[in-house]
């Protein structure tokens, strides 16, 4: 026997992404990160990549959320993530408003003017994002390589290479593999 509950209940569909995968882009589809970490991307037609966020659980990214071609969800680590059809996103509505805070924020920190100054906001964001408090600072648990860091901010790998040196000499930040900590005094 089918209840009236079971018939009007709308399926949702749980997929799994493993690290460096690309999540599939469906003109009707949108995807709401239940566990682990996506970088939203475009690139010129020279290759130069251009970061458009960052998003975790609770997020939701998909190409109904933006006008940019190309474009592309990729995964930074494994991910699981539920689909959600056109018809469910008006229970998404905060998560596609918090999409649209956190684009401003990051474009906002990626057009300061000072890249020493840039790359302190975005950290201070990846770590509220994406971070745990730890004894003595914030630790980032995203592990983003210089590049991956300078296409965020509009620098080169060389440039962040050496602010993160001159911040870890400053006692600014602590380095542990490639995990950062930035210390809870300047974490502003």
């Amino acid at each position: 026997m089918v209840t009236s509950a079971s018939v009007l209940a709308p399926k949702t569909i749980q997929q799994t992404f493993g690290h460096h995968d690309q999540i599939p882009l469906e003109p009707e589809i949108l995807w709401r990160i239940e566990r682990g970490i996506v970088r939203t991307s475009t690139w010129s037609d020279d290759g130069t990549i251009t970061p458009l966020g960052f998003w975790g659980p609770g997020d939701v990214v998909g190409s109904p959320l933006t006008k940019v071609h190309p474009y592309r969800i990729e995964c930074l680590t494994s991910v699981e993530v539920t689909q959600i059809p056109a018809h469910l996103w008006g229970q998404e509505l905060n998560a596609i408003l918090l999409h649209i805070h956190q684009g401003e924020e990051l474009l906002r920190i990626a057009h300061s003017q000072r890249v020493h100054y840039r790359l302190i906001q975005f950290l201070t964001w990846l770590g509220q994002k994406f971070g745990r408090a730890v004894s003595g600072g914030h630790l980032i648990d995203l592990r983003l390589t210089h590049q991956e860091i300078a296409e965020s901010l509009g620098t080169s790998r060389v440039t962040i290479t050496r602010l993160l040196s001159k911040l870890e000499q400053e006692g600014l930040i602590l380095r542990s593999h490639r995990y950062l900590t930035l210390r809870c005094d300047y974490d502003q």
